[in-house]
C-alpha cells in the first residue's frame, strides 16, 4: 500500500511539470517519503529534474503560484513599452515630414477657426526651429 502511494505521488508530482520548476524528494522521520516544490529545513533532500513540456515550450507559472503576477506584470511592461514606442516612431514621422514641408514651401498657410491665412516668414521659421527641438530631443 504504501509502495503505491509512493508510486501514485511521484507520478503525479512529474505529470504536472508546469506547476514547479523543481520538486524536492526527502523521507521523513517515520520513513514516509515526501514531494514538495519548496524543499523543507534541516533535512536533506534530493532536487527531482523534471523533463521539459513536450513542445519544448518555456514553463509557465499557473496563476495562483507567486512568480505569475510578476511575469504578467512583466508582460504588461513590455506591451506598454512597445506601444510606447510605436508612437514615439509615428510622431518622428509625422514631424520630418512636417519639417520637410516647412523648409522646402516658403508660402505656407493655415486653417484657423476664422478661414485660412498664411505664414510669415517669421512664423515660418519659428515653427522649423520648433519642430527640429521636436525632432532632437524625442527621435533618435
Amino acid at each position: 500500500m504504501r509502495t503505491l502511494a509512493m508510486t501514485a505521488g511521484l507520478l503525479l508530482a512529474l505529470s504536472l511539470p508546469c506547476q514547479a520548476g523543481q520538486i524536492y524528494k526527502w523521507v521523513d522521520a517515520q520513513g514516509v517519503t515526501h514531494f514538495d516544490a519548496q524543499p523543507p529545513q534541516g533535512v536533506a533532500s534530493t532536487t527531482i529534474t523534471l523533463p521539459k513540456n513536450p513542445q519544448g515550450a518555456p514553463r509557465t507559472p499557473p496563476p495562483d503560484k507567486p512568480g505569475a503576477q510578476q511575469q504578467v506584470m512583466g508582460n504588461q511592461a513590455k506591451q506598454q513599452v512597445a506601444r510606447q514606442e510605436a508612437e514615439r516612431r509615428r510622431f518622428c514621422t509625422q514631424a520630418r515630414a512636417s519639417l520637410a514641408q516647412l523648409q522646402s514651401n516658403p508660402r505656407l498657410s493655415e486653417n484657423t477657426e476664422g478661414g485660412i491665412r498664411r505664414l510669415t516668414e517669421e512664423q515660418r521659421q519659428q515653427r522649423i526651429a520648433e519642430t527640429q527641438k521636436a525632432i532632437d530631443n524625442h527621435c533618435h
